[in-house]
């Protein structure tokens, strides 16, 4: 940026922020959420019980490592069940914060400035929750270094041909880029923090983390062109990742998971679990923390408006696929989409389908979308809807295969809930301490779309 920012009056963008605010009122009220605003009760409530849900986690991958994997539900035919169920699920929801804050930025969308941040760090919870499900699933989660190509004394090299394989590839990588877009964004703001704060020891570490940063012009020059430059990295990521995922199926000869449609599919659900859980977790903390002139209705609005969009998608995946099941003149198919309609595990597709295609259908009309505490109650619905097709796609095409002498049905344990509670807990428990110690909404960017705004060094002298 190599001449100060000439904004307009006003600019015209939904509002983005409520007229009234200067300047310093934005970085105080976001900022004074990490340094000034005390730890309420109602937060230490919500952590505790979070850690202790996470501690469902420990209890249950303790166990697992002293018993084996026969501690799940897992059976033949069923070998896959809640553990890769979960996988997706997480993997799924992981998908909002890179396509805000990456092809949102692409295409220069002003209102993802609100909400990037926080569905930034919400990635890389998810992902860390789900590459936990694969690793305990091997059974053996000590030699998990054996799925990279590393150089060995025993000459074992990873079957690249397995899409499993192909998997820790795409997370792996996925992982990476977007923990560097969320550090390389809040490298502006960590100054910010540096330069308010009082404490000595808290400039010491906010200064330390923002690695020098002192808002000149070739500092500004080079922040934009690293984030173009992991934007246009992460863009195709958004894209790749859950197509790798929809791999582990698509390749198989498995009945009603061998079909074409799963890498779109699968993205289109990611894309709409993942807004639909930061819907889920931005409307409270817009709450509770009095953000209503930051995240504005404009941000909700557009959030239910791409969470509609994603699930007619989505509810045209479920007609193809059931379209193709009929008319494929598969015997296998067939019995696979009339098993999923009316067998053993009826009631969780018809709730699916209750969840992700009836319900959304209220999204269209301009009151209920304006409605806040609705749109939340929504997007959990959305939310458990998502969870329960990974169920039925994984476990319906398992139970009942080729043989029917092999029949079986599956039903996950206690320990399978108490691994995916534990999950939760940890996710949850990364959102108390990521909204507590850094700024969960983007100052910077905040302060540049203020009206009559003239932005020459966006962080506090």
């Amino acid at each position: 940026m190599q001449q100060p920012v000439e904004l307009p009056d006003r600019i015209e963008v939904g509002p983005v922020i409520d007229e009234g605010h200067s300047l310093a009122s934005v970085s105080d009220k976001i900022t004074g959420i990490v340094l000034k605003r005390k730890t309420t009760l109602g937060w230490i409530f919500g952590f505790l019980v979070s850690f202790a849900v996470l501690q469902n986690l420990m209890a249950a991958a303790t166990w697992l490592f002293v018993k084996g994997v026969g501690v799940w539900g897992i059976n033949i035919p069923v070998g896959w069940g809640f553990a890769i169920v979960n996988f997706v699920w997480w993997i799924g929801i992981g998908h909002a914060g890179t396509l805000i804050s990456a092809i949102l930025l692409l295409l220069n969308q002003s209102w993802r400035n609100a909400i990037n941040r926080f569905a930034e760090a919400m990635t890389l919870f998810a992902v860390m929750c789900a590459g936990m499900f694969p690793v305990l699933h091997t059974g053996r989660p000590w030699l998990a270094y054996w799925l990279f190509p590393y150089p060995n004394t025993m000459d074992l090299w990873p079957q690249f041909r397995s899409p499993l394989l192909w998997d820790v590839f795409a997370v792996s990588t996925y992982f990476t880029i977007s923990a560097v877009f969320w550090y390389v964004g809040l490298i502006p703001d960590l100054a910010n923090l540096r330069d308010t704060s009082k404490k000595r020891w808290q400039q010491l570490v906010f200064g330390g983390l923002a690695m020098g940063w002192r808002g000149s012009a070739r500092h500004w020059q080079r922040y934009e062109k690293a984030s173009l430059l992991l934007a246009g990295l992460a863009t195709p990521l958004v894209v790749s990742v859950h197509t790798v995922v929809s791999f582990d199926f698509a390749v198989s000869i498995v009945p009603g998971w061998h079909t074409t449609i799963f890498p779109p599919y699968f993205v289109a659900g990611a894309i709409y679990s993942g807004f639909a859980m930061v819907l889920s977790l931005m409307i409270p903390l817009r709450h509770f923390y009095g953000l209503q002139d930051v995240i504005t209705m404009r941000h909700l609005n557009n959030m239910a408006k791409v969470t509609l969009a994603t699930g007619l998608i989505v509810a045209y995946g479920y007609m193809m696929e059931a379209f193709f099941g009929y008319f494929s003149a598969d015997t296998y198919e067939k019995f696979m989409i009339w098993n999923r309609m009316t067998g053993p595990y009826a009631m969780f597709y018809w709730t699916l389908i209750l969840c992700n295609i009836i319900t959304p259908q209220f999204l269209w009309f301009k009151r209920i979308r304006t409605n806040v505490f609705v749109l939340w109650c929504l997007s959990i619905v959305v939310n458990i809807g998502m969870w329960l097709e990974r169920f039925v796609i994984v476990i319906t095409s398992l139970h009942r295969d080729f043989l029917p002498s092999s029949w079986s049905m599956y039903w996950p344990t206690l320990w399978d809930w108490m691994t995916f509670t534990g999950t939760l807990g940890l996710f949850l428990t990364c959102i108390f301490l990521f909204v507590r110690v850094l700024p969960s909404i983007t100052i910077f960017e905040l302060r540049m779309l203020l009206p009559g705004a003239r932005v020459k060094e966006p962080i506090a002298q």
